[in-house]
């Protein structure tokens, strides 16, 4: 199996994100604030292999589900049937979820919530579900993934945070999870405006694939309206941050106003306008540097709030 093409196929640069993520959740907001945690350097590691297990899994379970719509909407990226066989795949996409199942259910048991292995089965599940079932019903599977990623940021917390909670130390460590939750819901929409607009620029092979997308459905125009409208909520949510808790610091919010604002600015005057896959595929890459942007300011707390 050639290894570029199973890279390719799992997508690495977005597995290196999760890992990057996750990080900085953990090391540069968590501890330099002496945060009370329960996850050691090993546990943590096997937190961030279970969660790109399952990422990986999802991306290679949507590859084969989307065969006959990525040979219309970029053929020239088709991975599976030309590189790398169904079967092949297939093997992958199991293995890879007994890897995050099984790491899942170990952690839950070292931090003493047994029951929290169902937040590792129910991604597994629900990825498995979108790619089968709803991945062409409107909205609905551009929901699931968007908050699957979401859960990448609040389950550090989950699994960090939470088990090591007492009634001395809740103030902070709710404090923190606000953190992470508000982190969790701009990562949320965000995605969520990426998933729309790359149904806008794949609506021809998902016509002929027979998925009910909104763009199929709406057409781009009024498609582009309703992105325009949600793209607001990102916008004011950013805003309404910088008011009330990093006006403080001048690099916070210089960082904030050029590396997510302005970008979203851009975006939001040119949705209004796109009409070609070329325009839709340059807002995705738009709505991709906001996300990692916006992540990568977690690391700027320990400079804000110390």
């Amino acid at each position: 199996m050639p290894v570029l093409a199973f890279l390719k196929l799992i997508r690495l640069p977005n597995l290196l994100m999760i890992i990057l993520t996750q990080v900085l959740v953990k090391y540069f907001l968590f501890e330099p604030f002496n945060i009370a945690t329960v996850l050691n350097h090993f546990n943590f590691s096997l937190l961030v292999l279970s969660m790109i297990s399952l990422a990986a899994a999802g991306n290679i379970i949507n590859d084969i589900y989307d065969i006959a719509a990525d040979k219309i909407n970029k053929p020239q990226k088709l991975i599976i049937s030309q590189k790398i066989s169904e079967k092949i795949a297939w093997n992958w996409f199991i293995a890879l979820n007994i890897i995050g199942v099984g790491i899942g259910f170990y952690l839950s048991n070292i931090v003493g919530k047994p029951s929290f292995v169902a937040l590792f089965i129910l991604p597994s599940a629900f990825l498995y579900f979108y790619a089968t079932q709803i991945k062409g019903t409107v909205l609905v599977g551009n929901l699931v993934v968007s908050v699957m990623v979401a859960m990448i940021i609040v389950m550090v917390g989950i699994f960090d945070l939470v088990p090591s909670i007492t009634p001395k130390n809740l103030s902070t460590q709710k404090v923190i999870f606000l953190i992470l939750l508000d982190y969790g819901i701009f990562a949320f929409l965000v995605n969520f405006l990426r998933e729309m607009v790359k149904d806008q620029e794949d609506i021809t092979g998902d016509y002929n694939a027979g998925y009910n997308t909104l763009p199929v459905l709406l057409g781009r125009g009024r498609t582009n309206f309703i992105i325009f409208i949600i793209a607001l909520l990102p916008l004011l949510g950013v805003l309404y941050y910088l008011y009330t808790y990093l006006y403080e610091s001048r690099a916070a919010m210089l960082y904030i106003m050029f590396a997510v604002v302005a970008p979203l600015l851009y975006f939001l005057v040119k949705i209004v306008g796109a009409e070609t896959k070329k325009d839709f595929h340059h807002l995705s890459l738009v709505l991709k540097l906001i996300l990692a942007a916006g992540i990568f300011s977690i690391g700027l707390y320990r400079f804000v709030l110390l």
